[in-house]
This record gives C-alpha cells, sequence and structure tokens, in this order.
C-alpha cells in the first residue's frame, strides 16, 4: 500500500476531531512563536544596551525583561495546551481505531481465528495501534503549524529586507521538503521489516506461554531458548538498520542546518556591509533563523518517526478492509426455532473432502445424537449450522429457509453452541456463566450451574460463584470447564442446542447428571448432541451415525 493513502486512510478517523486538531495547530504555532521571540528578545537587549534603535524605534531594556517573562510562562502554556489536545485526539483515536478493530475481527471471526497467527493479531491489536499515536499526536499537527510558521516566518523577514526573506524560503524548502524527500528515497523497507518480525516474536511467545506445559515435559526448554535467541538476533539485526538509517538522517539534517546558518549569515552580512540593512535587523534576522527551525525540523524528521508507523498502518488497514468469507445477513428473516435441516451437505478444508452428502434433522422437542470417530466431521457439521461457513453444495434450513437468508444476529441467539473446549475469562465464576445472559438474575445462574452438575463444585470454593479464574481457567479441571461451558448453553435458554462432546471430560456419574438436565432441557427446545461415546447419545430420541463425512 503506498504511503500516499495510507497518510489518507489516516487522516480520515480525524474529521470529527477537526475542531480539537484546529486548537492543536494554533497553540503550536502560537508557541513557536514565543519559543522564537525569547532569543530575539535577548538580541533586542543587546540592541539596546548599545544604545542602537530597532526600526528606528527605541526599545527599554524595562520592556525586554517583561517581554521575556511573558514569552517564558506563556510558552509553558501554549506547550501543555498543545500536549493536551494533541494527546486528547490520539488517544481518542487509537481507541476508536481498535472499535473498530474489533468490529472488523468480529466479522472475520471463526475463519479468521482459524487461519491467523493469534500473536499475530494480539501484535497488531496493541503495538501496530499504539505506534499510530505517532502520526495523531506527532506528524498532523506539526506539519500544519509547519505550513503556518513558514508563512509568518517570510512576512517578518520581508519586513527586514526581501532577500532574507527568499534566503528563508529557500531554507526551509530544503529542510522541511527535500530532505523528508530525499529520507523517503533512502528508506529501506526495515520498519515494515522490524514490524513483521515483532509480530512473529510476539506470536512465537504466546505459543511459548500456552504450551509452557508439553515444553517443560518433553524436556524442549533449551530449544526453545536458542529460538528465542535467534529470533532476537534477527530482529536486534533489523533495529540496527532503524537506528542506521536515523543516524543518517540526523547527520545530514544537522549538516544541512549549518550549511543554511552560514547561507544566512552570509547574505545578510553582505547586506549590512552595503549598507541594505543595520546592525540591528542583521543580528536579529540571524537570531531569528536559529530559533525558529523547530517546526520545520519537526517535519524533516517524520521520514524516520513514521518508518514504523506506516508499517503498523498497513497492518493495521489490511486487517479493518478484509473482506469476510461471509458476509453477516441484517435485511433477512428473523428466527424463531421450529426445526433444522442438513439437506445433502458437501464440505472441504483446502483439499481435504470432510462431508459427503449429509442429510440430518433436528425437530424441537426432539434430542438427536449424532455420533461418529473422531474426524468423520460431527464438528463441522455443527459449525455449518451456526453458518461459520458455507456448504460448497447443499442447504442448512431453519423452519424450511435457508440460514443464509436469515438474521445472522436472529441466527446466533437462537443457538447456544457448546464447543469441546470452554473458553474461561479472568473473571469471577459468576461473570464466566453470565456471559451467556447479560440479563439472566443470580437464581437463574445458579439454577444453570446446578443443571450443568457443577454447584456443588462452585459452592465448595471459599469465594463461592465470586472466586477469580486465572488465565484460561488453569485453576480448573478439563471437566470443571466443561461443565461451566454447559451451564452458559442452560442460561442462554436458546432454543436449539449444538453439543460438541458435552460429556467428553467427564467421569460417569456427572455424565448421568448433564444427561438428565438435557433431557429434561428439550422441551420446547431441539437438541443436538456429537459425540464419539455411544452411551452419551442414548438418551437420543434418534441417533444418526457418520463415518468417513458419510451418513451411514
Amino acid at each position: 500500500m503506498k504511503k500516499s493513502e495510507l497518510i489518507k486512510k489516516l487522516v480520515v478517523f480525524v474529521k470529527p476531531l477537526s475542531g480539537v486538531m484546529t486548537i492543536t495547530v494554533i497553540l503550536r504555532v502560537a508557541g513557536f512563536i514565543i519559543a522564537a521571540a525569547i532569543p530575539v528578545l535577548g538580541g533586542v537587549g543587546i540592541v539596546s544596551l548599545l544604545g542602537l534603535k530597532i526600526f528606528n524605534v527605541s526599545v527599554s531594556l524595562d520592556f525586554v525583561i517583561i517581554g521575556l517573562i511573558v514569552c517564558a510562562v506563556s510558552r509553558g502554556i501554549f506547550r501543555y495546551g498543545e500536549q493536551l489536545s494533541g494527546h486528547y485526539i490520539a488517544f481518542t483515536l487509537l481507541a476508536l481505531i481498535r472499535d473498530k478493530i474489533f468490529t472488523a475481527m468480529r466479522k472475520l471471526a471463526f475463519v479468521k481465528l482459524q487461519k491467523e497467527d493469534s500473536g499475530s493479531l494480539l501484535s497488531i491489536i496493541t503495538a501496530d495501534i499504539e505506534l499510530l499515536e505517532v502520526f495523531y499526536a506527532h506528524t498532523i499537527a506539526p506539519a500544519a503549524s509547519a505550513v503556518l510558521y513558514f508563512i509568518f516566518a517570510l512576512i517578518i523577514f520581508a519586513k527586514i529586507h526581501i532577500v532574507l526573506s527568499l534566503t528563508v524560503a529557500l531554507i526551509y524548502i530544503v529542510i522541511g521538503f527535500f530532505l523528508p524527500l530525499l529520507f523517503a528515497k533512502m528508506d529501506d523497507g526495515a520498519g515494515v521489516e522490524y514490524r513483521k518480525k515483532m509480530s512473529s516474536l510476539n506470536s512465537f511467545f504466546l505459543d511459548s506461554l500456552l504450551g509452557i506445559k508439553e515444553i517443560i515435559f518433553f524436556d524442549k526448554i533449551r530449544e526453545r531458548k536458542e529460538d528465542i535467541e535467534k529470533r532476537g538476533e534477527a530482529i536486534s539485526g533489523t533495529f540496527k538498520l532503524l537506528k542506521n538509517f536515523e543516524g543518517k538522517t540526523f547527520a545530514i539534517t544537522e549538516a544541512a542546518l549549518t550549511l543554511c546558518n552560514f547561507l544566512m549569515l552570509g547574505i545578510s552580512a553582505f547586506l549590512l556591509v552595503n549598507g541594505k540593512i543595520d546592525f540591528a535587523a542583521f543580528l536579529i534576522s540571524n537570531l531569528m533563523l536559529l530559533s525558529g527551525y523547530g517546526p520545520i525540523i519537526a517535519v524533516s524528521g517524520l521520514a524516520v518517526n513514521l518508518q514504523q508507523t506506516f508499517a503498523s498502518a498497513e497492518r493495521v488497514f489490511s486487517l479493518l478492509e478484509e473482506k469476510p468469507e461471509l458476509d453477516e445477513v441484517t435485511d433477512g428473516e428473523n428466527l424463531s426455532f421450529e426445526k433444522v435441516d442438513a439437506d445433502n451437505i458437501n464440505f472441504r478444508y483446502d483439499d481435504m473432502e470432510v462431508l459427503k452428502d449429509v442429510s440430518i434433522s433436528v425437530k424441537k422437542d426432539e434430542i438427536v445424537g449424532l455420533c461418529g470417530k473422531s474426524g468423520s466431521g460431527k464438528s463441522t457439521l455443527l459449525r455449518l449450522i451456526m453458518r461459520f461457513f458455507d456448504p460448497l453444495s447443499g442447504e442448512v434450513k431453519m423452519n424450511g429457509i435457508d440460514i443464509k437468508k436469515i438474521n445472522t444476529a436472529s441466527l446466533r441467539e437462537s443457538v447456544s453452541y457448546i464447543t469441546q473446549q470452554t473458553y474461561i475469562f479472568k473473571k469471577s465464576i459468576y461473570e464466566n456463566i453470565l456471559l451467556a445472559n447479560r440479563n439472566a438474575s443470580k437464581e437463574e445462574v445458579i439454577e444453570a450451574a446446578k443443571k450443568a452438575a457443577i454447584h456443588d463444585f462452585i459452592m465448595s470454593l471459599p469465594e463461592g460463584y465470586d472466586t477469580k479464574m486465572t488465565e484460561l481457567g488453569g485453576n480448573l479441571s478439563s471437566g470443571e470447564k466443561q461443565r461451566l461451558g454447559l451451564a452458559r448453553a442452560f442460561l442462554h435458554k436458546a432454543p436449539l442446542l449444538l453439543l460438541d462432546e458435552p460429556t467428553g471430560n467427564l467421569d460417569s456419574l456427572n455424565e448421568a447428571l448433564i444427561l438428565n438436565s438435557i433431557y429434561q432441557e428439550k422441551k420446547d427446545k431441539g437438541v443436538l448432541i456429537v459425540s464419539h461415546r455411544k452411551s452419551t447419545v442414548n438418551a437420543a430420541d434418534k441417533i444418526v451415525y457418520i463415518e468417513k463425512g458419510r451418513v451411514r
């Protein structure tokens, strides 16, 4: 993606805060003018002590001292206001972009999370978005204020002498325009490469943390450590390239500034010798130039500051603009569940055929068991009913309507889907169950926990339902996590229950209790239970066997 396109896309987000941005620019320009005025006033003081006039006006030393005090205080106030408003814009927009990222990820959802490295996504959400702060807080306002200060400086120097004004115009154009163009051409893409490697390292660390038990059990600590060192060395090499580029730009900028200072000194001295300007004008014009580089140097340094920012922006926008494989339906039918039918479903993952002409039906007040070996396509069928994917051929219908024509929100609201692995959030047990129905009462949460045969366990804990869960539910067994997932399903009270191996991690006693609860739940509900264990589906009204992707 071209940098000009990235800039346009980044600027679009600023429109709602354009008023605050205008204030930021005004405060910044005023601050630079005052900052430049301080050394100029010092020069005026020297001229005053020498008994000379400035533009045919005598200036008292008292005026200079008062002016210095006023400028010093004002500079602090304007600087504070500029930083406050600038960072308000930046962090407000970062929050907005994060919200848009989560909205985009919700649409991409299941397919994206299966294909994309979770560490890479985490890097985009955190580090990449955070780097956009450089653009919003340290790019837009500096660039706009540099233009305004440039115009202001030309007018002031023109009052002294037109030749000085033209000289300053040349200097500012070289420093603020040609140097950034030169630096952009010198950019070797190290910023992009650095962000990619950091993303890869984040993924590697996340993978290592999640699999730390296996790494220890299989004695792979040394191999993992060596891999971290290799990745660290690669990142260090790329970082050195970044710093090398930064050093070159700094050296070129400093050299250019020195040459420009000599140019201004020479031209103003020539005008002084030839009587075109007096000593006061000579001194003040040079002081004005030396003290007025701030806004122009800020623009000159953007090529360095934005190197990683543009790399991060490209990753952020690639995610924001990624087309979901399935579009959400918002103008379709709303659902009142009666039955679901899968008719002659065919599906494959890449080149691997998973389901072949599969047909199955689940009606309200009915429990259907789907039994088969691992890898036979049972879980895939549930995902198709949830419309995480669309079948290659055949149809999934609810109440005789193709689910492609049903509002996605209505579809998801009508189904409770429990997967083989229940994700536990780092919150209390109560909040983890309440996730399924935010409007549920405490009594309803407890009732759902009882149906899932987890209530007695919860009450045995010192803090009961207020017990805080650790990362990924590390303080729970697999069976306890599974029962919490079932409690969510019971609390959701959806008319269709899709249960993928709901008792796979349970002992026979808890399995019997939960199966009894499921049987009691079938009134006014349809239930589809997937399992490779016959004991789990024995309570079903009918059992469908699937083998190698086919119903037999």
